[in-house]
């Protein structure tokens, strides 16, 4: 059966408001019983049941990870053989907050989005993925994915998420967790003071360091760290003291470079000490984002249909860093923000978490499911939406973006 875009977008609104109802139970069910990385086994079977029950090929465990899934429709038997477009799930919840991130929405949109173009379109020319990517909030589990090439083949990677602001994309930076640890040497500080070497010392010095390096940090970059492991008692000379760095950079070299500029302070502190310097990255780094912005625009218009306008992002605020960047930086991808509270409130806090379970949460979920599948159509119907994404990716790629 051939299906034209225009044909094909009232059919999605009516399949997306045929499930409305459902898809809203899910995404409560995701809310009432929250589940952090790596353990949401309630969240990965709820959503796998869902899409094997309306007739997708569902792989659990991929990429290593207990909670991850992918579920697979459509004609293509190798990669490559028409267009493919991932669509994109998050579950993950905060620890003590719950959903104050909104996952849930994430979850039940991307559900919709899925189920809505595999009934639209079937058989789908192409291949149509939905790929529950946990542990966004801590590990990252879209890195490993990436890693164990799930991506490969895939012409678009979409998904939405909710937040205080409409913006047509994310901006989001590059992220690396380091631990940097000093070895010294243990002394009683009044008995034998001079034959101590003070590691905890060392860790202070490398913080007031970092406290000098930070005041010339372009926008986008800053170091943030806490220490763990300080010494045992106050009559005793510290023989190892351990802290533990967040870095984020605007892109992905400028991480890396300051992750390097850590390692020299660390190494510099280590000389002047007279301790040994020990610095290690702590999982996997997330890159930042790279919108594509044939993609986000076309998200966007079909979007306004349900009255949300989306707009550029305010220049010089940055909302974080997700894995999601590692995924933008190997394929065209979108992550649009869908404002469900007013911008003088915040994700991850309490009143976020109750926004995620309110009506204007389920708004946006709705509106956010249909406007990912009506995108996910183009990419499959459009033989040039594919072409113009990854000219557009190509062309960021080539910029450094």
């Amino acid at each position: 059966m051939t299906h034209s875009p225009q044909s094909v977008y009232p059919r999605i609104e009516q399949e997306v408001a045929a499930r409305a109802d459902r898809l809203w139970d899910v995404s409560c069910a995701l809310h009432r019983e929250p589940e952090t990385a790596y353990e949401e086994r309630r969240a990965a079977g709820l959503l796998t049941d869902e899409l094997e029950r309306e007739g997708f090929l569902v792989e659990r465990g991929v990429a290593g990870l207990p909670t991850a899934f992918t579920a697979r429709t459509g004609t293509a038997v190798e990669p490559g053989d028409g267009p493919s477009v991932a669509l994109l799930m998050e579950y993950d919840a905060l620890p003590r907050l719950g959903h104050a991130c909104g996952h849930n929405l994430i979850a039940a949109a991307g559900l919709g989005a899925a189920l809505s173009v595999r009934a639209t379109l079937d058989p789908v020319a192409g291949t149509l993925l939905a790929v529950g990517t946990p542990a966004e909030e801590t590990g990252g589990g879209k890195v490993a994915e990436v890693t164990a090439g799930l991506f490969d083949g895939v012409d678009a990677a979409l998904m939405f998420h909710p937040g205080v602001h409409d913006w047509t994309w994310a901006p989001l930076t590059a992220s690396a967790q380091v631990r940097v640890g000093f070895h010294g040497r243990a002394a009683h500080p009044t008995g034998n003071p001079t034959e101590g070497i003070d590691a905890l010392g060392a860790l202070i010095q490398l913080f007031n360091t970092l406290g000098v390096l930070d005041r010339r940090l372009p926008a986008g970059s800053h170091i943030q760290g806490i220490v763990t492991e300080g010494g045992h008692a106050t009559n005793i000379v510290p023989d190892y003291a351990e802290g533990l760095f967040g870095l984020r950079g605007g892109t992905t070299s400028a991480l890396a470079g300051l992750v390097d500029e850590l390692r020299s302070c660390a190494r510099g502190v280590a000389l002047a000490t007279g301790t040994t310097a020990e610095v290690t990255d702590v999982g996997g780094r997330y890159e930042h984002f790279r919108d594509n912005d044939v993609l986000s625009g076309l998200f966007a218009r079909h979007l306004q249909a349900a009255g949300i306008t989306l707009t550029e992002p305010k220049p010089g605020i940055y909302l974080g860093s997700s894995d999601i960047g590692n995924v933008s930086t190997r394929l065209p991808a979108i992550h649009p923000f869908v404002a469900i509270m007013g911008s003088d409130g915040s994700d991850h806090t309490p009143q976020f978490a109750r926004a995620a379970a309110g009506p204007r949460g389920r708004q946006v979920m709705l509106a956010a499911a249909r406007a990912l599948a009506c995108t996910a159509a183009d990419v499959l119907l459009k033989p040039d939406v594919p072409a113009r994404a990854w000219a557009a990716f190509e062309k960021k790629a080539a910029a450094g973006m």
